[in-house]
């Protein structure tokens, strides 16, 4: 698989996100299904954010300047257009201009640009980027914190007023609490760990692991979704996208903490979750597909599940000759049929090079397999 994944890195995935350099700054926001690049589409938060971890983190892995380039002209852009100078904090998206566009404070956002940054500061060096991410963290701990109940609010108004509407997406309903959310911002934070270790981050760390494989963890090993403040739980359905990779990456946050007795509690908890999360279908996202490879193999390297690694090589496999698109990128996922599905973009909002960047890195640093 390694040899496989570094071709998809670097000539699928990144070159393909290399042609979304806006000449004037910043990447453009959206390619339809077919590549063409839509000039005029907002940009977000996320995909900004991601695009910066997937150019560092290649840059990390692989030590080729070029996508070190790459990522600065992501977090140039993205320290000047998506940072709130006046109120602080991460807008959830600007216009093709850079101008705010939807100016409200999602707690996911802020956890990306702290994610992205970190990795930027690490592959740079640069401590403006590694300023900004501490900052962004300081923003949550003083603004979206719950002093009551632990974890973090869902979203705030720019002002970091009270929101009506705190839905992530058009799918997710308007909860004050998500595990989305959290799963994320304890990535982060644990990145940010790597440039930062600060007691009081890492502290703030281990409350995550211990809220998501806690009152977010059901019996049956799958994580609920959406929360009120108190952690009850609120109408959803399982996502096993998420439960396989909440399997592995709370692992990872974990062992980023250097805390053995911490890993060790945790890691029953997180073969629960990928066994209840089962093999993926074949009309899944692009991005379940992904997080099934990786889950697996953390599953073979820290469980000794040696089936494991072969279920990983068998669904890298599906992606390699069905979701890979010959020209660019990843199909967002497949019809019943089995063609790809033309109705999603190539690239866009939630379309982003960080399931599957962060796939082949993690084959490619596993290279016994």
């Amino acid at each position: 698989m390694t040899s496989s994944a570094q071709t998809i890195l670097r000539d699928n995935i990144l070159a393909f996100w290399d042609r979304l350099r806006d000449p004037s700054g910043g990447f453009f926001g959206e390619a339809d299904f077919n590549g063409k690049i839509l000039r005029d589409a907002p940009r977000g938060a996320v995909l900004n954010a991601r695009i910066i971890w997937a150019c560092s983190a290649a840059y990390n892995a692989l030590g080729e300047r070029h996508y070190l380039e790459m990522a600065k002209w992501a977090g140039e852009y993205f320290l000047s257009h998506f940072i709130d100078k006046e109120y602080g904090g991460v807008y959830w998206s600007v216009d093709a201009e850079g101008f705010p566009l939807e100016d409200k404070k999602q707690s996911y956002a802020q956890a990306f640009g702290i994610y992205g940054l970190s990795e930027l500061f690490i592959a740079s060096g640069d401590g403006r980027y590694l300023s900004a991410a501490i900052d962004l963290w300081n923003t949550l701990e003083s603004r979206f914190a719950d002093s009551a109940h632990g974890g973090y609010t869902e979203a705030l108004a720019r002002d970091f007023g009270e929101l009506k509407d705190m839905s992530l997406s058009e799918v997710d309903i308007n909860a004050p609490k998500t595990m989305n959310s959290h799963l994320h911002l304890a990535e982060a934070f644990a990145n940010l760990y790597r440039a930062w270790p600060s007691e009081r981050l890492g502290a703030a760390t281990e409350r995550l692991l211990d809220i998501l494989t806690g009152p977010m963890m059901g019996e049956d090993g799958h994580l609920g979704l959406y929360f009120t403040p108190d952690w009850t739980w609120l109408p959803s359905h399982p996502s096993p996208g998420h439960d396989i990779e909440a399997s592995w990456l709370l692992m990872e946050c974990a062992l980023a903490l250097k805390d053995p007795a911490l890993a060790k509690r945790l890691k029953s908890r997180c073969l629960a979750l990928a066994k209840a999360a089962g093999r993926p279908g074949e009309c899944e996202q692009w991005w379940v597909y992904a997080e099934f490879v990786v889950g697996n193999l953390w599953l073979y390297r820290f469980h000794g599940d040696d089936k494991a690694l072969e279920k990983a090589r068998e669904c890298f496999g599906f992606i390699d000759t069905r979701l890979v698109c010959p020209d660019g990128e990843w199909y967002w996922g497949l019809l019943p049929g089995g063609e790809p599905d033309p109705s999603y973009p190539r690239a866009g909002f939630w379309k982003c090079p960080y399931h599957n960047t962060r796939m082949c890195l993690q084959i490619i640093a596993n290279q016994n397999d």
